[in-house]
């Protein structure tokens, strides 16, 4: 073959320099895998012997897998005869190969099977854990490796968000957005399809076919809607406030974040969350950071959640700031179950984030009736729930297991 002729957007090529990451995040039909995968036949071609790994979060058998898809590639571009296609792999010029990996089933020592591969391909790469992320970084070690990443996003948080589109991502990334307006073969089937859900599905419309980060979870018991409705740039005067913890049962890197948010009740008799400092750390750490919210909000106790730890978490508290005033509560009822009153107020517009606290609202909207659909455990929303039970007592009180009650609430 004297030339390779594979046509690309415009949206994509960028992509098409030497980066050690390259993504591309974006909505349904924007050609995002179509573009790595004929990238990955051609860096086969070019380069005899290269090795490639597609992975992915999860991948019980193969047809979880981009398999299919390059080899209807390679049947595309008139190249089989360069190609063998295996059962488990596909095998290319030069004892080259692309295999196939689902990351949740490799460990510290497994994955060095991977440290000799040129390029490997993230597909759904917004379902990948941070333990896999933290794995593969490391392994893709050959001169001139890269990774590649494909991804629609789900919440801001997603690891590979944080990698790539995050405050700190690394200076030797290319990262593009490609949406259904950017693919010039976009066909009519899919038109069909994002027409549809455009009249009929305006809730989740900008997440399906613009990337757009998820709206909330199906079954969400919070609305962004209604926190985005409600939003507030200042606060009003304060008749208490609140520094709400739910700390995590370990202080490994991988542990849950300790949730510390501070709410207030305004004298406008309405709920306000005003900051979140929620992070991981040791005891020390997290008591120290809820007590410098509380000291820079002026607030009035700290509510802390000890089915966990006890006596001992207040003990780390008092360890740093001896007397000062705790509010303990134990749960006796689900993360969801008890966060339903709390979500019912902000149905009722009485309660606004000063601010966007992105973290914190993606839990939230990721809370539904049968449970929390997140990664990890949902801390710093607990921290958020014991706040605002502590400031509406009457609420959780007449609160009864098929219908709430919201009379004698002491809101407007």
């Amino acid at each position: 073959m004297s030339k390779l002729k594979i046509e690309t957007s415009k949206q994509f090529q960028p992509l098409l320099a030497a980066a050690r990451y390259k993504g591309a995040h974006g909505g349904r039909g924007s050609g995002k895998s179509h573009f790595f995968a004929e990238n990955i036949i051609a860096q086969s071609i070019i380069n005899p012997g290269i090795r490639v790994v597609c992975v992915r979060e999860v991948q019980k058998t193969l047809k979880e897998s981009a398999k299919k898809l390059l080899e209807d590639k390679i049947e595309s571009l008139g190249v089989s005869s360069y190609f063998e296609v295996q059962n488990d792999r596909i095998k290319g010029p030069n004892d080259g190969a692309i295999i196939f990996q689902g990351l949740q089933d490799h460990n510290a020592e497994s994955i060095k099977s991977l440290e000799g591969m040129s390029i490997a391909w993230i597909e759904e790469a917004q379902t990948l854990s941070k333990r896999s992320l933290e794995l593969l970084r490391p392994t893709i070690r050959a001169p001139g490796s890269e990774i590649w990443a494909s991804w629609n996003p789900r919440l801001a948080s997603d690891e590979i968000d944080t990698l790539l589109r995050g405050e700190h991502s690394p200076s030797n990334a290319i990262v593009v957005q490609a949406n259904y307006d950017t693919n010039p073969w976009f066909p009519k089937e899919l038109e069909d399809e994002r027409v549809w859900d455009y009249d009929n599905n305006p809730d989740r419309y900008a997440h399906i076919w613009l990337g757009e980060y998820e709206p909330q979870a199906i079954g969400a018991i919070w609305n962004r809607q209604k926190i985005n409705e409600n939003r507030r740039k200042e606060a009003p005067e304060m008749a208490r406030i609140l520094v709400g913890v739910d700390p995590a049962v370990t202080d490994k890197e991988t542990s849950d974040n300790h949730g510390i948010v501070v709410a207030g009740l305004g004298r406008d008799q309405r709920g306000y969350v005003l900051d979140d400092v929620s992070s991981h750390g040791t005891p020390h750490e997290w008591a120290t950071k809820a007590i410098t919210a509380y000291d820079k909000w002026e607030a009035d106790a700290i509510v802390i959640e000890v089915n966990q730890g006890g006596d001992m978490v207040k003990h780390t508290i008092n360890s740093v700031r001896p007397g000062i005033r705790i509010v303990e509560v134990r749960a006796t009822r689900g993360k969801h179950v008890r966060a339903e009153p709390i979500s019912a107020l902000y149905a009722m517009d009485q309660i606004s984030h000063v601010g966007t606290f992105r973290d914190l609202e993606s839990e939230m909207c990721l809370m539904t009736a049968s449970g929390y659909d997140g990664q990890g455990s949902p801390d710093r929303c607990d921290a958020l729930v014991w706040a605002f039970t502590e400031l509406f007592p009457k609420l959780i009180k007449k609160a009864v297991p098929k219908a709430l009650n919201y009379s004698n609430v002491g809101i407007i």
